[in-house]
């Protein structure tokens, strides 16, 4: 595709991700003409699908919570897509914790029956349950009193941060390990409590306890997939762009944002052609905008500094399996499962590849989708996935992996065997269904998203990071927008609102999409 004349477009966005789409596609559908920019060989980012052997696999999307059509996510997307992409429950329950010696527990929806399932697990807890839900409600709250001020001009974000600094400092300024053991004093309660924390990346001894409320929340009313797989958000919201006159080009990497009188007027893309527009927009991740995109000059501006003085997230290992046989006959489900060898939900993270490995999810992508078609051979997904700390494959990083083929062959392959052991261990009956596998690993995710270290889920998610007003849609240099999950708030449906927000800042307009 031609990109024609380098100013005929209204908006730039850097990434593709469900952050930059979103962006695009709400610009879009208020008439801009935007061109949208992806490194990798397909628009989606985390989105995005591949093929194996005849199977397909999604790379980041598990499920998401609140994108049915009468709640606000789906509201938007419908909205974004003129409603070609929609979201299907994927039942009652779903997820399953597993912890050690035998404890199981059903999280289900709706939340009503969720607490009575813990009340009859923890007897002696309803009092504790039923305060931890009140602060779920407290902290989602706070979340967005933070949330709203970054699309706010000054002097009102200051004083709006002023006037609600108490209830933002409580839920927001202190972990989610601090929180509940203001309510939670049996420590299985509280471990089962904490024990989603992957859905957004953040250890409770570390994270925010408002982002903790905020992603727990908005699985409380149930769980989605999209109809068709997570590439449908792409298919849909493309077409989009296009139809506004915009443009959207996979393998265009940008290198960075051209600035003229301090000003952002376009970028510079790898194969050294300037596109200029007034208004660009990046989706890359903050910390990547500012170390990678900006010059030196504006690198040391206080924002700026401030964003590169936080750290980038988790990485993981992922096993992605393709099955040949009934794989609901033999243990599947629509649930996702966590597995936690140990009580302590802090040790999930694995951080040292002679351990035995702390805490895995597994799900099966197939059967949450419902148009998914196993044909005549039976053709199943699954993936497994191992949240990780980048020290693991430090050594490998910055071309150590091309220096030393053998030794990260040799370092990949033990992973995968002991990964594919713990996952017989866990579904001994579905194991022999395996018919292919394939391992990704933190640098390969650090490679296809330009992430820093493999972040897949952005900036860490303490609450330094909540509270940084560095983080906002608006940054100070005049032109430059951030979006995506940085913007807001980590996952699939953070990006969608910060991508919100983001298109609100450029265009007041998209406000109203935002109730």
């Amino acid at each position: 595709m031609s990109m024609g004349k380098t100013d005929e477009y209204d908006v730039i966005v850097i990434g593709s991700g469900m952050g930059g789409m979103t962006t695009a596609a709400a610009l879009a559908r208020l008439h801009h003409k935007v061109l949208l920019l992806e490194q990798a060989q397909e628009i989606g980012g985390l989105t995005h699908t591949f093929s194996r052997e005849g199977f397909t696999w999604d790379v980041g999307l598990h499920y998401c919570g609140t994108f049915r059509h009468d709640q606000p996510a789906g509201k938007v997307l419908e909205w974004l897509s003129d409603g070609s992409v929609e979201f299907s429950s994927v039942g009652t329950v779903y997820d399953t914790l597993h912890f050690p010696d035998g404890f199981e527990l059903a999280v289900g929806r709706p939340a009503e029956a969720l607490k009575m399932e813990l009340k009859d697990r923890f007897a002696d807890q309803a009092v504790a349950i039923d305060a931890y839900f009140e602060a779920l409600q407290s902290g989602g709250e706070a979340m967005r009193l933070v949330t709203s001020e970054r699309s706010m001009p000054e002097p009102f974000r200051s004083a709006h941060r002023w006037w609600n600094r108490d209830k933002i400092q409580r839920w927001c300024g202190r972990t989610t390990a601090e929180v509940i053991a203001d309510y939670v004093t049996d420590p299985k309660l509280a471990a089962v409590l904490k024990a989603q924390w992957g859905t957004f990346g953040g250890v409770p001894s570390e994270a925010s306890f408002g982002i903790h409320a905020t992603v727990i929340g908005h699985y409380l009313d149930g769980a989605g997939y999209p109809v068709g797989g997570a590439s449908a958000i792409a298919k849909g919201l493309v077409p989009v762009i296009e139809s506004a006159g915009g443009s959207a080009l996979a393998n265009t990497s940008v290198d960075a944002i051209l600035l003229e009188d301090d000003t952002a007027v376009g970028v510079r893309t790898s194969s050294g052609e300037e596109l200029r527009a007034p208004v660009i927009v990046s989706a890359i991740g903050a910390g990547e905008t500012v170390k990678r995109l900006l010059p030196r000059q504006v690198r040391k501006m206080p924002w700026a500094a401030e964003i590169a003085g936080l750290k980038p997230s988790i990485c993981h290992f992922e096993i992605y399996l393709g099955f040949r046989g009934d794989i609901a006959r033999h243990g599947a489900t629509c649930s996702n499962h966590w597995f936690y060898e140990s009580w302590d939900t802090n040790e999930g993270l694995w951080r040292d590849l002679d351990a035995p490995i702390p805490m895995v999810f597994a799900s099966f992508p197939s059967l949450k989708d419902g148009t998914h078609d196993p044909g005549p051979a039976n053709h199943h997904t699954g993936q497994f996935m191992v949240l990780a700390d980048w020290s693991t494959v430090a050594e490998f990083a910055e071309g150590g992996a091309k220096e030393r083929p053998d030794e990260w062959a040799a370092l990949k392959k033990g992973i995968e065997a002991r990964m594919l052991a713990y996952y017989a261990e866990k579904f001994p009956a579905l194991a022999p269904l395996v018919v292919y596998h394939e391992l990704g690993t933190p640098l390969a995710t650090a490679r296809f998203t330009a992430h820093e270290k493999g972040g897949f889920y952005g900036l860490e998610t303490t609450p330094r990071r909540v509270l940084s007003e560095a983080l906002s849609p608006r940054t100070p240099v005049p032109g430059l927008f951030l979006s995506g999950q940085d913007a807001l708030c980590p996952g699939i449906a953070g990006s969608l609102w910060g991508g919100m927000l983001s298109a609100a800042a450029i265009d007041p307009r998209a406000y109203n999409r935002l109730g």
